[in-house]
């Protein structure tokens, strides 16, 4: 995903982006995570995001920043990297496709559980950004490069003999669709036990995909 890659005002001056300057870009995106999950994408102005960060004024993100859209694409990449950093050692530490497609189900809810507002402006965010924003679409050009591997991991477990026979597409867009589905939840009810979920939608899916009728994973 290209949205880190932004140019124009992350250099100042035409010089490389210095130590406090980074800093200071990811101190702004940190803020405008809580700010969107906390008010929603429409009313998360640079003024809630400014005084979140504790900068006096908005001209800090707009030094940073070449306006929202820049912003927005910073969140929506800062909530993948958290993402990535949390699951990948979760899933890659099996060996086995059965146990990985746990890990990856119950890791994506421990991930909401842990960094919930990242999650909720990763949502916030992808619902408002339009179609053909350049940050939108290097992200939906990553998630369909993220499904497909996802999908061909099912069908290398259908190859080894731990799942049965379905169709690979359809089942991770089952798992994805429901997956979603408690993160919608969770924003609407903060008390929900998003970690029970993870567990019960990872037995739920052992055993729609298991090949045979127990389940000792």
């Amino acid at each position: 995903m290209q949205a880190g890659n932004s140019t124009g005002k992350q250099r100042a001056g035409g010089r490389a982006k210095s130590f406090t300057e980074t800093g200071r870009r990811a101190q702004i995106v940190a803020a405008a995570i809580d700010v969107i999950a906390e008010v929603g994408y429409q009313r998360a102005s640079f003024m809630k995001i400014a005084q979140r960060a504790g900068l006096s004024s908005t001209g800090m993100i707009s030094y940073h920043f070449d306006g929202r859209d820049d912003l927005m694409r910073e969140v929506v990449a800062e909530a993948m990297r958290v993402a990535d950093v949390y699951m990948r050692p979760r899933i890659e530490a099996h060996e086995r496709y059965a146990a990985r497609l746990r890990a990856s189900i119950e890791g994506n809810l421990d991930l909401l559980a842990e960094y919930p507002n990242h999650l909720a402006a990763l949502a916030e965010v992808l619902g408002n950004l339009r179609g053909g924003d350049p940050g939108m679409v290097a992200f939906t050009q990553g998630m369909e490069a993220i499904l497909a591997f996802q999908v061909e991991q099912l069908r290398k477990g259908q190859q080894a003999g731990e799942f049965c026979d379905f169709d690979p597409w359809v089942m991770m867009r089952a798992i994805r669709a429901a997956i979603d589905d408690v993160v919608r939840r969770a924003r609407d009810e903060p008390d929900v036990d998003v970690r029970a979920a993870g567990r019960e939608l990872a037995d739920l899916f052992d055993r729609a995909t298991s090949a045979t009728s127990t389940t000792s994973r």
